[in-house]
């Protein structure tokens, strides 16, 4: 991070002394000694409170020293001593106060984080990336490997490219998915290798990545993965055949979506939300009639996926699910198709009102897909709720659906003790912040 000296209002000796702590200061925090940044830009910051650089590095300084609080309220501090406010200063506070919570001991806090920094939606994000690569959890490096291979940049950089031998099969999968919807075929060397891979699952998403970088014989290997005895490698290569995209795993899709284990029939309907098919719009409608609720769940979020019109009288009836997962699913698809709110609105009171955390996260996570203007006060609503989990979903959503009015509230999470809803509510703004303001 580079930053600037300001000038400030001092004369003579003083000027210039001011000049060298602020350089020191700065050398101080690109090195990690926040504490010492802080204390040598205080005085600063106390001398001309409206010095941009000065207040910066200390509200930067605080965040990276875990006192999120203190940075928001040195921000509003700075902001009212300058008399204008300063959207590209309150996104890099946001982003910074993300980092800290990488390296925390609890999975679920630096899932959080990492999941953040994929709300940015920028490549500028990729260098914080990086040590995720070496996390000792598995599902930490697959989330971290989803969001580098978005950007081509991504894609490219070492630490990218040596993730495809990680130990956990499941990273390696990832990686070779995104190379496979890159189109770039310079990365077919790098594939290669992994035909062989000692895991079956490893194998197919190869073949799969060769496939769409023009290898079509590779579908051949696809298809025969679709026909293994283990369930897991089985639910691999239906998976992949949304991957691919291929008219032709129409007929396997819809073997899978009769198979005795639910998971396969789960991937085999999220695999036709991908391949994207008319025709796989009255088997995704099939499954709403699925003994299991996590499969009609899956289906319901698919018809959406799908844009299938003709699925608004089966989503609409499945609002009366007796498991409130399905409920919250169909609302999800429902305003995926832009139905009307009214369509859902009761159902949503019903499950914002459930005593169960869960449910009325999955509410917050649903609304995701509407418009503002329709699901904006509900999630403001949602955000007062006396357990993290609904106000993670909640905050996470409003930063999908919401401008530059959701940002007091979201600001005003800061503050909140939850390291992961401090984490959401940062990623929240600073996916706001990137979006150029509706003129």
């Amino acid at each position: 991070m580079v930053f600037s000296l300001c000038t400030f209002p001092l004369a003579g000796g003083a000027h210039a002394k001011a000049e060298s702590s602020l350089s020191q200061a700065t050398e101080a925090f690109t090195q990690g000694d926040f504490p010492k940044a802080l204390a040598l830009v205080e005085p600063l910051v106390k001398e001309s409170p409206g010095a941009r650089d000065s207040s910066r590095l200390k509200m930067l300084s605080l965040v990276r020293m875990g006192k999120t609080k203190d940075g928001v309220e040195a921000f509003d501090q700075f902001v009212k001593a300058a008399s204008r406010n300063d959207e590209p200063l309150l996104r890099e506070l946001a982003i910074q106060s993300i980092l800290l919570f990488r390296s925390d001991m609890r999975e679920q806090v630096r899932g959080s984080a990492y999941s953040a920094l994929k709300e940015i939606q920028s490549p500028e994000a990729l260098p914080y990336y990086q040590d995720g690569l070496s996390d000792g959890s598995g599902m930490i490096r697959v989330l971290v490997a989803e969001g580098m291979g978005i950007f081509p940049a991504g894609r490219k950089m070492e630490a990218f490219r040596g993730a495809l031998n990680d130990q956990a099969g499941l990273v390696q999968v990832t990686v070779l998915n995104a190379f496979g919807r890159s189109g770039d075929t310079s990365t077919i060397p790098l594939i290669m290798p992994f035909l062989t891979d000692k895991q079956e699952a490893v194998q197919v998403a190869a073949a799969a990545a060769l496939y769409r970088l023009g290898q079509k014989e590779q579908w051949e290997r696809v298809v025969q993965a679709t026909n293994v005895k283990e369930g897991y490698e089985r639910g691999s290569a239906l998976r992949m055949v949304g991957e691919i995209g291929d008219s032709r795993g129409l007929p396997l899709l819809e073997l899978g979506l009769r198979d005795k284990q639910p998971s396969i029939r789960a991937a085999a309907v999220a695999s036709l939300g991908k391949l994207g098919l008319p025709e796989g719009v009255p088997l995704v409608i099939g499954a709403l009639s699925d003994p299991v609720p996590a499969v009609r769940s899956v289906a319901a979020v698919t018809l959406g996926t799908l844009k299938a019109e003709d699925a608004i009288p089966a989503l609409t009836a499945a609002l009366r699910d007796k498991n409130m997962g399905v409920k919250a699913a169909a609302i999800a698809g429902l305003l995926q198709l832009n139905s009307p709110f009214g369509i859902v609105r009761n159902t949503v009171r019903e499950l914002i009102g459930e005593q169960n955390p869960g449910i009325r996260s999955s509410a917050a996570k649903a609304l995701a897909h509407g418009r503002v203007q329709d699901v904006g006060g509900t999630l403001q609503l949602l955000l007062n709720d006396p357990v993290p989990k609904p106000r993670i979903s909640a905050a996470r959503s409003l930063g999908r659906v919401a401008g530059r009015e959701a940002i007091p509230h979201l600001k005003n999470l800061l503050k909140d003790p939850n390291e992961s809803l401090r984490a959401t509510a940062a990623g929240a703004i600073a996916r706001i912040l990137s979006t150029p303001p509706q003129t």
